[in-house]
Order: structure tokens, then sequence, then C-alpha cells
């Protein structure tokens, strides 16, 4: 794993993910020529952190320098190991190569158990090498506000550290087992908006001019996707046939899509605690918390338990703090819907929200090139 090795414009990625990963292997670059300060990685499994973070190691090591790359759960497994009768190193000897290395990386923060004493060993090495302004290297796959509150506020000095998010997804991804979010838009192919009958003429004109602005506001989004869109609506009112359209026309465009219908996604999710899952809890939740775009299709129509509530939480809260692409469906209105999901929705400056009027529509989809036949 070296810099000569990576690939920085990645596979397939959307501009604006190819130029968030050679920013992020430039800065790798910049850190390797001059270990100064920490430098911490964070993003999705596969996204190259751990690749870059190697990267600057090897040539660290080329300049003959010493550097000691650990992950993060092993280096706990290794300091639990000095306590062993049989242990031919003791603790505090391995404990003080790890706090006063000069240069330390730390992959994988965040995926460790997080007992008490892990939690004190691990902030005893990074308070250590932050009073000593070490140059270290930490990666992680957790947003920084979901790590130890001790830990945060030390890689979060602007004055020492520097921290950047990789947005590429996974570089392993195959779509194979355990990615269903972005396998499934392939049965959403033919909603685009060349089948979407935006001029239903047996609709009264003040529902004709609603479904025409609804299909308005899905095209202009699909040209720029920012912050949320939030479709609701009666079943059949068309909100789903937008958001795969809209899905559709970003996956043509070479854009990463997911797309979610939210009761199926979180039976996948409870899926990944079968000891017979190909895919991990872990991995399955944050592919979809960190997707560059997301649909959620049919939000309130899911079991209304309290996991439930906590994993849409988790999800909705981080793609509103990190201003991910999102697009909601939901039959509902806002004052149905659950509060905690509620209240971002209502983020005026973030989300745009549109109530489509028209009824059911059991018409089938429009080929393209074909017209209805009108009621004479």
């Amino acid at each position: 794993m070296t810099f000569e090795s990576f690939k920085p414009e990645g596979y397939g990625l959307p501009p604006r993910q190819r130029e968030n990963l050679k920013r992020a292997y430039e800065l790798a670059q910049e850190f390797a020529r001059e270990s100064k300060g920490w430098l911490v990685l964070s993003g999705g499994y596969g996204c190259g952190k751990t690749h870059l973070a190697a990267a600057i190691a090897n040539y660290r090591l080329e300049q003959g320098e010493p550097v000691l790359f650990v992950v993060v759960p092993d280096l706990l497994d290794h300091l639990r190991a000095t306590f062993s009768p049989d242990s031919t190193v003791a603790y505090d000897e391995r404990f003080e190569t790890v706090r006063t290395a000069p240069l330390l990386i730390l992959d994988d923060l965040g995926t460790q158990s997080s007992t008490p004493w892990a939690k004190e060993k691990l902030y005893q090495i990074i308070n250590y090498r932050y009073n000593a302004q070490l140059p270290t290297v930490i990666t992680t796959n957790r947003p920084l506000d979901e790590i130890d509150a001790r830990l945060r506020s030390r890689m979060s000095d602007p004055d020492l550290c520097q921290t950047y998010r990789i947005q590429a997804r996974d570089f392993r991804a195959s779509g194979g087992e355990g990615d269903e979010g972005q396998s499934i838009i392939s049965l959403y192919a033919d909603q685009t908006f060349e089948t979407f009958d935006a001029h239903r003429p047996e609709l009264p004109s003040n529902e004709q001019k609603n479904l025409r602005r609804a299909y308005t506001i899905a095209k202009e989004y699909a040209e720029k996707p920012q912050g949320w869109l939030v479709f609701m609506g009666m079943y059949g009112c068309g909100k789903t046939h937008l958001a795969a359209a809209i899905a559709n026309y970003l996956h043509r465009q070479g854009y990463p899509v997911r797309f979610e219908v939210v009761p199926d996604l979180l039976d996948h999710l409870r899926a990944t605690y079968s000891p017979s899952s190909p895919t991990s809890y872990d991995k399955r939740f944050e592919a979809v918390r960190h997707a560059p775009f997301l649909v959620l299709d049919d939000l309130g129509s899911q079991s209304a338990t309290p996991w439930a509530r906590e994993k849409l939480y988790q999800i909705f809260n981080y793609r509103y703090q990190a201003k991910l692409p999102t697009v909601i469906t939901m039959r509902e209105s806002l004052e149905e819907a659950d509060p905690w999901l509620a209240s971002r929705m209502l983020d005026h400056s973030l989300c745009t929200l549109y109530t489509i009027l028209t009824p059911p529509y059991r018409g089938g989809v429009v080929r393209k090139g074909q017209k209805r036949a009108r009621k004479r």
C-alpha cells in the first residue's frame, strides 16, 4: 500500500467524490513529506483511508525513519496479552513503545470494544501524544461526534490536528451480497422522468398544477442534488416514481446511489445479527448512513419499535449534520411523523418539503414514446 499503488481518481466516481479523494491523497502526501501534527482520515469501509495511512508509513520507512502502524483492536489485544504469565514483553514496555513512537498510525479507531479499560488505555495514549505533539495518523469509520468525548476534543484541535472525511464509496464494492440498497434500484429502472405522466387530464386543474410542480422540483433536484427533498402524499400519487426517477438519473451520470424501502432496510439490518449473515451490521449500517446519495422510500410504514426509531434517528441525524443529499417519501404528514425525524425535515435551510395532492394513479407506467388513451 503505497502512494504509487493508490488510485486518487477512484473507480467510476462522480466529479465531487473524485475531487474529494484526490484531496485526501494530496493531504496524505503532504503529511508523509513533513510529518508534523496529526492527520485524521475518516470515511466508510473501503474508501481508501487505510491505504493512505499505510502509504504514509511506507514512505517514512523508505526515508529510514521508525514508524509504528497498529490496528486499534489489535493494539488492545497486544496490551492485554502482556498480562499473561507467558508473555515475553512487559506491559509497561509495550505501552511505552506505543505511546512514545516517533510516528504512530492508529488504524480503525472506533471498531474496538468500548470497555472502560480500553477507553482508558486509548485516552492515555492519545492524551500523551497530544501533550507531546507527537506526529500521529488516525483512521476511523466513525463520525467524530460518536467518538469518546475525551479523544474527540484532542482530535478536533485545529492547532494540532487536520481532519478530513473521504466521501468515496467502497473500492472493494462489487454489488454482491449485502448490497441490497445499490442493487434494488434496478427494480425501479422503468421509473424515470420520461415515463412519468405529469399531465393527467382527468385531474382538476389545481391537482394538475400540483403534480407538474412536483415533477419540476424532482428534475431540478436531480440536476443539482443538494440538501434533502421530501415528497409526501397518499399511496400511488407518484412520489416513489419521482424519487426513483431522481435516483435513475443520477445513476446514469455515474453517481453512486442507494435506494432503500424503509421497512425492508430495517429487516436487512436485523438480518445482520444472524450468525450466517454474509455482511456485518456495522458495514450494512454505515453503507446506508454514509451513502453519497440516499433514497428512503415509504418512511412511516415501518413498525415503530424503539429499536427501529433509534436506527432511523441515527441515520437521519448523521445525514442531517453532514448535509448529505437525501430524498424521502412518506404518506403521513409531518405532524404524524416521529418528532425526532420531523425536526430535521423542518429545517428549511436544508430540506424542501412538497405534498403531492393527486389521488392514487392506477394507469401504470408510460413507456417512452407512448401516449395515453384519453377518455371521450
